[in-house]
């Protein structure tokens, strides 16, 4: 599903948030209806969930092209944060797909993938606020939820500014479409497995 015709916005980061609205909205009704806040049981499942999808961005965070363009990148991967998390949770830590995580992806589609993982910090702020009512805040299992270094917002813009100013060739830009939904169907495999 991409309709490059009809987005709109010259903006990259703009456009892929249009084309990713229909999965995102449909990922939001999904956890709301594995009622995730309902106790620190079920909360953990859903941290299982974020671990696994941190864990196949791993190597992305970690990879010295994207690093190049983006200086922090590997500091803001949440993977160890989640699995910090899973132990507070006394949660078991879920073994990861390294046939995922091994992929090679081209710039475009690498970056479309940071973007949805990068993108999700911002709705974190809000997950953060019911964690008192579970016992939980950014210190004890929820770290992955935390603040990160230097502010939400300004990471975020940080992040979407070079995600803009990137050069890219049409077919890149397809794979980066098609890889920003593809990360959102990989957040509600990894969610229907954690709550089975």
């Amino acid at each position: 599903m991409t309709a490059s015709s009809q987005l709109s916005h010259p903006l990259r980061s703009q456009r892929l948030n249009q084309i990713t609205h229909e999965p995102h909205s449909k990922l939001d009704a999904l956890v709301k209806s594995h009622d995730p806040f309902g106790s620190p049981e079920r909360f953990a499942r859903f941290v299982a969930a974020q671990y696994l999808f941190q864990y196949d961005l791993e190597k992305l965070y970690n990879d010295p092209a994207l690093i190049a363009l983006v200086p922090d990148l590997s500091a803001r991967c949440r993977v160890e944060q989640a699995r910090l998390d899973l132990a507070d949770l006394k949660h078991a830590v879920p073994e990861g797909d390294d046939s995922v995580r091994g992929q090679s992806l081209g710039l475009g589609a690498a970056m479309a993938w940071l973007f949805v993982s990068e993108g999700s910090k911002l709705g974190a702020a809000f997950l953060l606020k019911r964690m008192p009512a579970l016992g939980l805040s950014e210190t004890f299992g929820a770290r992955h939820l935390g603040e990160p270094e230097g502010g939400r917002a300004q990471g975020w813009k940080q992040f979407t500014a070079i995600l803009d100013g990137l050069e890219l060739d049409a077919e890149q830009e397809r794979e980066a479409e098609v890889a920003a939904i593809a990360a959102f169907e990989r957040f509600v495999v990894h969610l229907e497995h954690c709550f089975a």
